[in-house]
Order: C-alpha cells, then sequence, then structure tokens
C-alpha cells in the first residue's frame, strides 16, 4: 500500500507550488525612496570627482570593473541582501553617471541627443521585458532574465536621469536648485496621479524611478559646485564623502532589520 497524505500536509505542499518565488529586490517604502535618491547624488557627485582625481578614462575603466563585480555578487544571491542591492545600485549609480558625462564631453554629444537615445533605449527594453516576462512589476524579479531586464532598465535611467538633468541645468540654464526644484515636484505627480486617476501602480513606480536620478544629482551638484555655477561650493569631495555615510548607515539600518525578520522566520 502505497503512503498516504493528510489534508494539511497536502494543503502545505499545493503552498509551496504556488509560492512565488523570493524577490531580489526591496519592498518599495519611504525608505526605498530615501535611499535610493541618495545614490543618485552620490553617483553624481563621486562620477566628477573621480573623473579629476584618476583621469576620465581610468575612472571609467575602474567604476565599470567594479559595477561588473557588483552585478556579479548580485546576480549569485537567492534574495534581497541589502547591503549586496545597494552596492549594485551605487556602481550603477557611478557608472550610467560616467557614461552619459563621456558621451557629452568626450564625444561631444549634446545633452539632448544623449537623453532621446537613452530615453530610446530604456523603452526598447520595457517592450522587450513586457513582451516576454508578462509584467514589469519589480516584485517578480527573482532571477533569470526578469532580473536581467530589471538591472538594464536601472542602467538606462540613470544614465537617462544624468542626461536630463545635466540638459536642464546647463543646456537650458536653469542652474542646479531651480532643476532639483523641478524634478521634485514632477516626482510627486505619479502619487497624484494614483490616487485621482488611478495611475497603474507598475507605471507610476517607473515614472518615479527615472526621476530619482536628475532628482538627486542636481541637489548633489548645487551642494558640490562653485557659487560660480550657482552651488554651494562645498566641493564633489566631500559631498560625496557624505552621502556615503548616509547611505552606509540606513544600509546597515536595514541589514540589520533584514537579519531580525530572517530569525523570525519558522
Amino acid at each position: 500500500m502505497g503512503a498516504t497524505t493528510t489534508p494539511g500536509v497536502h494543503r502545505r505542499a499545493q503552498a509551496r507550488a504556488v509560492r512565488p518565488a523570493v524577490s531580489k529586490v526591496p519592498e518599495v517604502t519611504a525608505v526605498f525612496w530615501i535611499v535610493k535618491i541618495l545614490t543618485t547624488g552620490m553617483g553624481e557627485t563621486t562620477s566628477d570627482y573621480l573623473a579629476r582625481a584618476l583621469g576620465p578614462v581610468p575612472a571609467v575603466a575602474a567604476a565599470g570593473l567594479l559595477l561588473v563585480a557588483a552585478l556579479i555578487t548580485q546576480a549569485r544571491t537567492r534574495r534581497y541582501v541589502p547591503a549586496m542591492y545597494w552596492l549594485a545600485v551605487v556602481m550603477v549609480s557611478v557608472f550610467g553617471t560616467m557614461a552619459a558625462d563621456v558621451a557629452h564631453v568626450a564625444l561631444g554629444v549634446p545633452y539632448t541627443v544623449s537623453a532621446l537615445v537613452f530615453a530610446l533605449a530604456l523603452a526598447l527594453v520595457f517592450i522587450v521585458w513586457r513582451r516576454t516576462q508578462g509584467t514589469l512589476a519589480v516584485q517578480t524579479v527573482a532571477g533569470g532574465r526578469r532580473e536581467v531586464f530589471y538591472w538594464s532598465v536601472v542602467m538606462a535611467t540613470f544614465a537617462l536621469g544624468t542626461a536630463v538633468g545635466d540638459l536642464t541645468a546647463a543646456t537650458l540654464g536653469w542652474g542646479y536648485l531651480s532643476s532639483g526644484l523641478l524634478f521634485a515636484a514632477l516626482i510627486a505627480l505619479p502619487a497624484l496621479a494614483h490616487r485621482l486617476f488611478a495611475l497603474p501602480p507598475v507605471l507610476g513606480f517607473w515614472w518615479a524611478y527615472v526621476l530619482t536620478r536628475p532628482l538627486g544629482a542636481s541637489f548633489a551638484d548645487w551642494a558640490g559646485v562653485g557659487a560660480g555655477r550657482g552651488g554651494l561650493g562645498l566641493g564633489t569631495g566631500p559631498v560625496s564623502l557624505v552621502l556615503v555615510v548616509m547611505i552606509a548607515a540606513v544600509v546597515l539600518w536595514l541589514s540589520a532589520a533584514d537579519r531580525r525578520a530572517a530569525r523570525s522566520l519558522p
């Protein structure tokens, strides 16, 4: 006679079968948005600082190698690990900023052109991701192709945001502070549109996600550049250091909370 299965065991087996894979990206909370904006500002000023200290080519090469190492480490994790995830975001921020800046400074590509190119690249990744995976919801990113699409989008948003931020601040001459205030207003629109017009949450998330880049970068630049460029003149190095400390403090707190949550699981 074969082994029998109790109803309770059967129900638990069914639950395990339909349970979604563990997401490798953080839950979208206020803390998520705070750290995300901090990383965008840190990426902007750190990129500028390293380019001046090391030279553009060595800086890009070093940032590229560290980015690859961070993404490989992130890909090998089986779940969301705060330190690994945010390290990858930081390196995407630094390298994405350099990619947009090199296109403008070294190759002479206008910010209007680079912003359009990065926007088209982002749209293409979104289209392919949606058609092949059926959803753009970040909660479903648990590895494999979806994680590749996710980090491709993250990279494109950083490059696009850099170009757009520099476009408004420099090309259009609005300055860093005015640009920061503009993007602060624009990033609030998805929440308002969701409340008033039932904007789909996934669309609202990615709308806000793209805008975090020029928002954080504009205020970081405003703090770092000199008064001649409309800034506070604190220097890109000190601003980067302060942002690194702030990011590290929040990530340590998130890591401690993650460990407590893991210990509480049955």
